[in-house]
């Protein structure tokens, strides 16, 4: 997966299934993008991982979101 193809699935550009587009998601937080995005990935972002369908990265895993 890269940038462009995990951009779309958690956009809804392209259809997935649901273990695909957590994995789109997963793959936006292991790499930061989700952080470098407009505000609704990092709110979408943490609301995966709090609800457990995501995790942190371990670089990140001392870090509060807000």
């Amino acid at each position: 997966m890269d940038n462009f193809e995990a951009i779309m699935i958690a956009e809804g550009e392209i259809d997935a299934t649901k273990e695909t587009y957590v994995e789109a998601w997963q793959f936006l937080i292991d790499t930061g993008m989700c952080w470098q995005l407009q505000g609704w990935y990092g709110r979408e972002a943490t609301r995966m991982i709090e609800e457990n369908l995501c995790h942190e990265p371990p670089e990140r895993a001392n870090v509060k979101y807000t």
